[in-house]
């Protein structure tokens, strides 16, 4: 059961990603050729590849990483706290601070990575870069050779699917319905490529991937039947 589990001992995730080239044009022949193979079933007739290509940030092949937010519990008798950080800038070297943060911080047998859908995208996505790059795996991310309950992950998303495999939730929409107020106040994912590329505006980003991790920490306390977090217990750092 969730309630067991120490708050302390979990660190809540999201990440953050844009196509690795800002348009079309600037990948090689060969990676256009792949990519429209590789997205050839989504975008039947109605999208050229090029015009599909905004979507390149959801594919680990395609796309890259420009930010990873982290938070977790720090608790003192009575007092609470929710600390979250941010790993930002060139790729390799937000991926190379999280392994970090994972050995140092996270690394022991009783520590759990969670974040919402994280099992699907941001855990497989941040591996999966970290392979194309040379990194090598932190045990909490090095799944290989382990059985599903080996797993040291959690999902809000799951958590909320109660066994039902077809059915999705956004964050979104489940922070509305469990009356957490919404980390969705000022952009949204099919926007970031663009505050990134266009806007330059790494800070609007980091925002807006602390808000989600903030959130998914609610929605885990509000499974729980906890207290929900208010503003004067969570810190940036």
């Amino acid at each position: 059961m969730i309630q067991k589990i120490l708050l302390s001992n979990i660190l809540f995730l999201d990440i953050e990603t844009v196509p690795q080239q800002e348009n079309y044009e600037q990948l090689d022949s060969e990676m256009k050729s792949l990519w429209e193979q590789k997205t050839q079933y989504q975008r039947r007739d109605e999208f050229t590849p090029e015009d599909f290509y905004e979507r390149a940030g959801i594919w680990a092949e395609f796309g890259k990483i420009i930010c990873i937010s982290a938070g977790y519990f720090t608790l003192k008798g009575d007092v609470r706290h929710f600390r979250v950080t941010s790993f930002f800038g060139e790729e390799v070297k937000i991926l190379k601070d999280f392994a970090q943060l994972l050995q140092d911080h996270f690394g022991q047998a009783q520590h759990i990575l969670c974040g919402h859908n994280a099992k699907e995208f941001d855990i497989p996505f941040i591996a999966r870069r970290m392979i194309i790059h040379g990194i090598a795996l932190p045990d909490k991310l090095n799944l290989f050779g382990k059985k599903p309950w080996e797993v040291p992950h959690l999902d809000t998303l799951e958590l909320w699917k109660f066994g039902d495999y077809k059915h999705f939730t956004s964050l979104k929409l489940l922070t509305k319905v469990l009356g957490i107020p919404s980390s969705k106040n000022d952009i949204d994912g099919s926007q970031v490529a663009h505050v990134f590329y266009v806007e330059k505006d790494i800070d609007r980003i980091i925002t807006y991937c602390e808000k989600d991790v903030i959130a998914v920490a609610q929605v885990f306390l509000r499974l729980r039947r906890e207290d929900l977090l208010i503003d004067e217990e969570i810190l940036h750092v």
